[in-house]
């Protein structure tokens, strides 16, 4: 099982930007991709941000353009830039962490909210 944990939300105006970051720890060595998902008030868990082991990168069409997702493998951790902000992005952001078997290991989310 990979532990994960975030930080780095809170409150921004529209137009602003936040960096998210998530430390996986644990069975590291099971990855094969990490990423981001957020929950908005209401709505499903959908997808924001997926980079597998080879460094290939998926976004979803919503925050494509202003989202970048990187990692740092020395630390075992994600980053998930987020720049030009809008309020539909308010919503409380999960880290995913993907094992070959197809298992997904969350993080425990962290609220991301952005004032108009």
């Amino acid at each position: 099982q990979v532990q994960l944990v975030e930080s780095g939300g809170g409150l921004v105006q529209a137009g602003g930007s936040l960096r998210l970051s998530c430390v996986a720890s644990g069975s590291i060595y099971s990855i094969v991709a990490m990423g981001w998902y957020r929950r908005a008030p209401g709505k499903q868990r959908d997808l924001v941000a997926l980079i597998t082991d080879d460094g290939s990168t998926k976004y979803a069409d919503s925050v494509a353009g202003r989202f970048t997702l990187f990692r740092d493998n020395d630390k075992n951790t994600v980053y998930l830039q987020m720049s030009s902000l809008k309020p539909e992005d308010t919503a409380v952001y999960y880290c995913v962490a993907e094992s070959g078997l197809g298992n997904r290991d969350w993080g425990q989310g962290t609220p991301v909210t952005v004032s108009s």
